[in-house]
């Protein structure tokens, strides 16, 4: 199914002008079945396509519309719409899609922030924005099983990332390098304090995954952030938190007035395994509707393992 939606996406890619059609016209017919410009429509409206190109798009969206539906027919043909497979997956995507439009029916009133929320929180969190700092990091890159303790005394008695980086080469150890800036919008609060308070040239070390860093802050410089600019942006991370507030709190609404039995008392809630708990290790609720998520600073090293290393080489 994935390759088939792969091959729909690049036939659809190619194609020039059509004229526009009217509403509830029916724009082909593919073995009796019609394809409608309501359907274009909403292949217009889920692919994005801005206004001015929309006439352009309509051919090859019709294009990839009429290769789907030869493609569902075929299916349906060797009745593969029967698999027990495709019938769960069918069934999945229909209560994502009901459990969204009721949560989204709930949400749709919701006032947008005033300006007095919006200035309050850029008060509230001057490290964010008036006294946003910004690092300005150089790092190397190398396996973490490479991160051994000889590396690490190796590091310890460097004076910088150069000194580290010839020891390193001088022992065939593989490494790469790169510069990175973060700032304190992008951190958490104890993670900015921490990274102020190491003396320039600092050496320290964080794990993620699969590969190991060592790093040294090389400048912090002021990087404020005013409320002209930042307003627009925490109107929307506050629009979004209280879509979230108002989404969990409408679904412990109806846990409360439904009557759940749990057929499977291990799965039922705070009977999870041992070996389930700890931070992150719950997996989330199997089909749970969401909503949109807060938009995230720049991607950088994982928190967790930054706290862990940011004290130095030990």
């Amino acid at each position: 199914m994935a390759a088939a939606g792969a091959v729909l996406l690049v036939l659809a890619a190619c194609g020039d002008k059509a004229p526009p059609a009217k509403r509830g016209q029916a724009l082909a017919n593919v073995n009796g079945e019609e394809i409608t410009v309501l359907q274009l429509n909403e292949e217009m409206q889920r692919a994005g396509v801005p206004a001015a190109r929309q006439q352009q798009a309509s051919k090859q969206l019709l294009q990839a519309l009429i290769d789907r539906e030869l493609l569902e027919q075929s299916a349906i043909g060797e009745k593969l719409d029967r698999d027990p497979k495709v019938m769960q997956a069918l069934e999945r995507t229909r209560s994502l899609i009901v459990a969204q439009a009721y949560l989204q029916k709930r949400l749709a009133k919701v006032a947008p922030p005033t300006p007095g929320e919006v200035e309050a929180y850029y008060k509230e969190h001057p490290e964010f924005f008036d006294k946003r700092k910004q690092f300005s990091m150089e790092q190397l890159m190398l396996a973490a099983s490479d991160l051994t303790p000889e590396v690490r005394a190796a590091a310890d008695g460097a004076r910088s990332l150069e000194e580290v980086a010839v020891w390193l080469d001088a022992h065939g150890i593989k490494y790469g390098r790169a510069q990175v800036t973060r700032s304190t919008a992008d951190l958490t609060p104890a993670l900015s304090k921490k990274l102020l308070a190491l003396p320039k040239g600092q050496l320290f070390s964080v794990r993620e995954g699969e590969r190991a860093m060592l790093l040294s802050v090389a400048e912090v410089r002021d990087a404020p952030v005013p409320l002209t600019v930042a307003a627009p942006q925490i109107a929307q991370f506050l629009t979004t938190r209280k879509n979230k507030e108002l989404a969990a709190a409408e679904v412990e609404r109806l846990r409360k007035a439904a009557k759940i039995e749990y057929l499977n008392k291990d799965l039922a809630q705070g009977t999870a395994p041992a070996a389930a708990t700890g931070p992150g290790a719950a997996p989330a609720q199997a089909g749970a509707p969401t909503v949109p998520a807060a938009p995230k600073a720049e991607a950088g090293p994982d928190d967790a393992a930054l706290k862990r290393g940011v004290a130095g080489l030990k």
